[in-house]
């Protein structure tokens, strides 16, 4: 029997995303599945199961028959116990029947915004980007300033055509976070230059050594020209129930939820029902768990730097970012070459982006007994190239 396959399948597909290319961290999930006993340092999720109140919350509302549409907003039980939520924390106001909205997580959060922000020819960032006829442009950060964006660089990179300013801090994948001072020089060139900035916060809780997350829009002047976009995945350890908000002034959130009623209709209702709880019920545990990632990650960075491979430290998110320079192997060579001779898996830092190169991710969302004995193959893999 012969299949025909189509002539040239991928020509079909749109220039858009034949623009964007595979992501280079499932390519290494993918050979992870097939080997045993391999320590991932890969996964960007947390090792945490949900805590239980939640859990039982979601068991409840399916026996209790909750199984149809929310409204395409989310449900209003939830958006008032976000506004409230933030509003206790940050000091930044949302009205939760008009400026809130509840996604499908935060992914979808930024998705939807990209498709009602992004005209064909916009100048902004991230590989959604492309996939609304966008124009990304990336600005590079370093380990010399802590991998947190400088205000010069960012103005620097600003042309006629520039439209949005994305944000991601606490930062995935350099734990890098950003001081008040740089986010009131970023606030004030984001007015002069009349940007819109779009802050994707889903670490926002996971902070350490002292450091106080400030969302961009609780600034002076920032509220009507950002959309926040936060979510349960991370701090809660919900990433399997998909739910996360955007938060934006009304006549923006119009145009984010008309993508995300047609595309989606509405975030699972079990899910909002959990997340609810997890707003109301689950503090204690979203300090616990914070305070065990604030415990590996100080081990494990100092294990890193003792090993020779120079990292900063994270002040958020729940990974490190080490310089494999020292190594003299490219990102994806050392990544490999750990992942098939010692059994350890980290996602190359140019995945991330080309200021990724001469690092590699590592997460702490792994529990600290294998942080311990990755340490020690790291050690022995790093020892192996001196010799």
């Amino acid at each position: 029997m012969t299949t025909l396959l189509p002539v040239m399948a991928r020509e079909r597909l749109s220039e858009r995303v034949r623009a964007v290319p595979p992501s280079g961290i499932r390519k290494f999930f993918d050979v992870i599945a097939t080997m045993p006993d391999v320590i991932s340092l890969g996964v960007g999720e947390p090792d945490f199961t949900t805590p239980p109140q939640i859990i039982e919350e979601g068991v409840r509302s399916l026996r209790a028959g909750r199984t149809h549409y929310t409204s395409n907003y989310g449900t209003l039980e939830l958006r008032r116990a976000l506004a409230s939520h933030l509003e206790r924390l940050y000091g930044v106001a949302y009205n939760p029947e008009s400026e809130i909205c509840v996604t499908v997580g935060a992914s979808e959060a930024v998705a939807a915004t990209m498709a009602a922000l992004v005209d064909p020819g916009d100048v902004a960032y991230l590989p959604s980007i492309i996939f609304n006829g966008g124009k990304p442009v990336l600005v590079s950060t370093t380990a010399a300033s802590g991998f947190a964006l400088e205000p010069e660089q960012v103005e620097a990179a600003i042309t006629p055509g520039t439209k949005v300013l994305f944000l991601g801090y606490p930062c995935n994948p350099t734990g890098a976070v950003l001081d008040e001072a740089k986010l009131r020089a970023l606030a004030e060139i984001a007015q002069r230059h009349d940007l819109l900035v779009v802050s994707d916060e889903i670490y926002d809780r996971l902070v350490y050594g002292g450091h106080r997350h400030v969302p961009i829009a609780s600034l002076d002047g920032m509220r009507e020209r950002t959309v926040l976009i936060g979510g349960f995945s991370k701090a809660y350890a919900m990433t399997g129930w998909r739910v996360g908000y955007v938060c934006a002034p009304k006549e923006l959130l119009e145009g984010i939820v008309k993508v995300h009623q047609y595309e989606i209709m509405s975030a699972p209702t079990t899910a909002q029902d959990a997340a609810l709880v997890a707003l109301t019920g689950a503090e204690h545990d979203v300090q616990r768990m914070t305070a065990e990632y604030d415990r590996r990650r100080r081990m494990f960075v100092a294990g890193l730097n003792e090993i020779g491979l120079p990292t900063v430290e994270p002040l958020g998110a729940f990974y490190a970012f080490p310089s494999i320079r020292p190594t003299g192997l490219t990102s994806e060579e050392f990544s490999e070459r750990l992942l098939f001779e010692h059994k350890v898996a980290v996602v190359p830092g140019n995945a991330f982006g080309p200021s990724g190169e001469g690092h590699v991710r590592a997460t702490l969302a792994t529990s600290y007994e294998d942080l311990e004995e990755a340490l020690v193959r790291i050690r022995r893999f790093v020892d192996s190239l001196r010799s």
